[in-house]
């Protein structure tokens, strides 16, 4: 019982911010003396502070509390291809300090981790945040990764298959830590704070050279029996990976770009200026470019029919550039083509994914909700 007196008051005083012990027994339906108790302790912890009355108030003011988000913090990590993305977040998931580092595509599994250490940590000194004060880290990676967090299969990455990734991060800060699918972990962030936050069913891709997907349903991310669920993309009938390829890599036309060759997004990025600027080459190619995401799009929203299809990564960026056409092209090959939207983190989704995970675990694990 005192358990379940502790998760009610916590978690009514996370959602209040600052609250009273009447207020907060009004909403728990516990005694004030009970909330009271419990605060105390939670206080004495180190979860919960005492809030100092307002000046000017008269006669004895009521005593307000506050949870203490600064207490304790989590580590997002991104590990993908060519960057290595780093967020550290409060207990209130408010994103404090962000790292971005470069890497080859070509490296190794061992450079690739160092990378990824070095981004973690800089962004926790950064912060000017105690390395025992993260309590859980978690990473986001292409690829299948299973529940233990180790990448069990992984096609882009040189070496990556059968890294025990979790367990690597976990000893960064000597802490609890987690992996997951890269767009697994930006659908929960788009539900958590993005483009899907009143959606239940999303089907969500992660668009660029390296496209993937994530499926939520009833609002909890769905995994499938071996972290396979939403891989379509590794079809190679389906051709996203092809399609991403001829969009950023080949010459856009000697007039627009001096016929110089374009690379990977950067290159893409210029074909959604020009196309958005108005150059009928450039939108050709986009259409291509987004018939083909349609196809591998289409019959993950046959198989789930969601409420919201969101398309995030670095290709989001274009916009209506890109959603235009896919929109068309959904409508011809789907019985019902579900709402369309842009991503509202873009590339900083799979970061803010993996701080979600990572609060997910200290909420359950560390302050029992």
């Amino acid at each position: 019982m005192r358990k379940v007196n502790t998760q009610a008051t916590l978690r009514a005083l996370r959602r209040e911010g600052v609250s009273t012990l009447t207020r907060l027994g009004r909403i728990t339906g516990l005694s004030r003396q009970t909330v009271e108790t419990v605060l105390d302790e939670l206080t004495e912890r180190g979860w919960v502070r005492e809030v100092p009355p307002d000046e000017g108030v008269m006669g004895r003011p009521a005593r307000r509390f506050e949870f203490r988000a600064d207490a304790g913090h989590v580590v997002g990590v991104d590990v993908g291809g060519e960057r290595i993305v780093a967020s550290v977040a409060d207990l209130n998931g408010q994103v404090v300090a962000c790292e971005r580092a470069a890497v080859s595509e070509e490296a190794a599994a061992p450079e690739r981790l160092a990378a990824a250490r070095r981004a973690a940590l800089a962004c926790v000194d950064g912060a000017g945040i105690s390395r025992t004060r993260v309590l859980a880290v978690s990473v986001g990676t292409p690829g299948i990764v299973d529940r233990s967090g180790r990448v069990s299969l992984s096609i882009t990455l040189p070496g990556w298959t059968g890294v025990d990734l979790a367990g690597v991060a976990g000893r960064w800060f000597g802490c609890p830590a987690l992996a997951a699918n890269d767009a697994n972990l930006a659908a929960l962030a788009e539900h958590w704070r993005g483009s899907a936050q009143h959606a239940s069913d999303v089907v969500y891709i992660l668009v660029g050279h390296r496209p993937g997907a994530g499926i939520l349903i009833g609002g909890r991310l769905h995994r499938g029996r071996s972290g396979a669920a939403g891989e379509i993309g590794t079809l190679r009938q389906v051709g996203w990976e092809d399609a991403a390829m001829e969009l950023g890599a080949r010459e856009l036309g000697a007039k627009e770009l001096g016929a110089r060759e374009l690379g990977r997004e950067g290159g893409a990025a210029e074909v959604f200026a020009a196309a958005g600027a108005g150059d009928a080459h450039a939108a050709r190619r986009v259409d291509r470019y987004a018939e083909n995401l349609a196809i591998g799009a289409s019959a993950l929203v046959l198989t789930v029919d969601p409420d919201l299809l969101v398309i995030g990564g670095g290709y989001s960026r274009a916009g209506d550039v890109l959603l235009g056409p896919l929109r068309r092209h959904l409508a011809e090959l789907c019985l019902s083509a579900p709402e369309v939207v842009a991503s509202t983190f873009g590339d900083e989704s799979v970061a803010l994914g993996a701080v979600r995970l990572a609060l997910d675990h200290v909420e359950g694990e560390v302050l029992g909700l």
